[in-house]
């Protein structure tokens, strides 16, 4: 049931597993997918008199991401030790940061149905993973595996600026994007090195923002969304019944599409948060910082806004380029030869090149399509000297030969027909042996126009230029 006058105000805390060699506080290896418990150590299994040692990449990594989504990178900063016990964290607590962060008061503009939405950015900081429960059903009772713990992570504090599950799904997706283009994080969700928490709240427009409620660890993006939707419908009706809603921790089942109640909420004050006495205070010097701002790139956010105003792509489009790295860098490529249309270089590389790297499941580097080959391959096409199917031909031959297009064109003889004194005989004859389809076109059937000009291109085997012969066809037929 919709309420209209309800609005849904949505806030992220988004966890990142950060692609370092090792783990935050020990030598041991970070990588997913090892046999159980064969990556852990005194150290990051918590043992009596063991000292964390910090991983500098880890610093490294988080203020990259501070300065890509515009925050204050605090100089000094320090550690805290958050105490909870559960059966996955031996230590009974988890090396964060509380009240001084390394990154805080940033900004990420995100893009929803085509408009620039600003979304604050509270805070990120560091802290260490725990381990992983496991549950199956070849056995009774749960296992852990500590392999996870002391996984270095980035935690990611958005403002309560989200208005629902789109402005949500929207963040998200530009949050993942940024991590990846930062190349400090795999974000792989089926391993679950990106998820988050989330915080829900509703409230009648032009009243006070009501009582949240969060879900703990959805792993999906498509879950954050049912779950928004979800829990939102949850609070809407219970006001409505005239209920009140408790602040309260929550989990999502995504399988079920509902959520339960997990525990009442815990504020700062439940964990004891205390500065953690075995690690130094971080402090990083102006040149330090200076040399990792240097390093950002054009990020995908404003990578996809200068694509739709500079080059006219539609947002789809953009994001489905800006997505991937390597197609991004070769449509830049093709388009700065400045010799073919950025519309037509979109089409080529979300069409046949996005074709090919699915089937043969490949990233473009191992591909055979240097831009100066699909330049030229689009500009053969623009200009007529071979069809778009032709090109499609010459593309295959491309990719199996790596020659170039002109070349391929020049061996196969696959150059377009356009001389209407070449391609008359050819639409005569077409029209002579189609009679019937002559008279459905008369009787309104249009679609046979499609048809004659198909049987050309056989007649032409594949060379006539469909246009040229499409307008003389419309000579014979009115």
């Amino acid at each position: 049931m919709a309420y209209t006058d309800y609005e849904t105000v949505v806030g992220l805390e988004v966890h990142a597993e950060l692609n370092t060699q090792s783990k935050i506080y020990c030598s041991c290896k970070n990588a997913f997918g090892l046999e159980v418990n064969t990556q852990c150590c005194p150290v990051c299994m918590g043992m009596p008199g063991t000292l964390p040692t910090l991983n500098e990449k880890v610093v490294e990594y988080a203020v990259k991401m501070g300065y890509a989504l515009n925050c204050t990178i605090n100089p000094i900063s320090k550690q805290d030790r958050k105490n909870y016990f559960y059966p996955d964290l031996p230590k009974a607590y988890q090396i964060s940061q509380f009240d001084i962060p390394l990154c805080e008061h940033g900004y990420v503009d995100v893009l929803v149905d085509g408009e620039e939405k600003r979304i604050g950015v509270t805070r990120i900081h560091i802290e260490e993973d725990a381990g992983k429960l496991i549950h199956d059903d070849s056995f009774t009772g749960t296992l852990v595996d500590f392999n996870r713990c002391g996984v270095p992570l980035i935690e990611i504090v958005s403002e309560p600026d989200m208005r629902g599950s789109k402005d949500a799904k929207a963040y998200l997706e530009t949050i993942k994007s940024i991590l990846q283009y930062l190349g400090i994080s795999d974000c792989k969700m089926q391993e679950g090195s990106i998820r988050c928490d989330i915080n829900v709240s509703v409230h009648k427009k032009g009243e006070p923002f009501g009582t949240r409620v969060e879900m703990k660890n959805v792993n999906t993006f498509s879950g954050a969304v049912r779950a928004i939707e979800y829990e939102a419908d949850r609070q809407i009706k219970a006001l409505e019944a005239g209920e009140e809603i408790s602040q309260e921790t929550r989990r999502w089942d995504d399988a079920k599409g509902v959520n339960f109640l997990l525990r009442s909420k815990e504020d700062a004050q439940d964990y004891r948060y205390f500065p953690e006495p075995d690690l130094s205070t971080i402090v990083l010097d102006e040149d330090y910082l200076a040399s990792i701002k240097a390093t950002i790139p054009e990020l995908p956010n404003k990578k996809i806004i200068r694509y739709m105003k500079e080059y006219g792509l539609p947002e789809e489009d953009a994001g489905l380029i800006v997505d991937n790295m390597e197609k991004s860098a070769l449509f830049e490529s093709v388009v700065g030869m400045g010799k073919v249309k950025p519309k037509n270089a979109s089409n080529w590389i979300l069409g046949d090149v996005s074709r090919v790297m699915n089937e043969t499941n490949k990233p473009l580097s191992e591909l055979n399509i240097p831009a100066e080959n699909l330049s030229q391959l689009i500009e053969l096409v623009e200009k007529n000297v071979i069809s778009n199917s032709t090109g499609k031909t010459v593309f295959e031959e491309m990719l199996k030969t790596g020659d170039a297009p002109q070349k391929i064109v020049d061996a196969k003889g696959l150059g377009q027909i356009s001389d209407e004194g070449a391609l008359k005989a050819i639409v005569d004859e077409v029209v002579a042996n189609n009679q019937k389809s002559i008279e459905d076109y008369k009787n309104g059937k249009t679609n046979a126009l499609g048809y004659l000009v198909g049987q050309c291109m056989k007649a032409s085997k594949g060379k006539g230029n469909p246009a040229v012969m499409k307008e003389l066809l419309m000579g014979h037929l009115q």
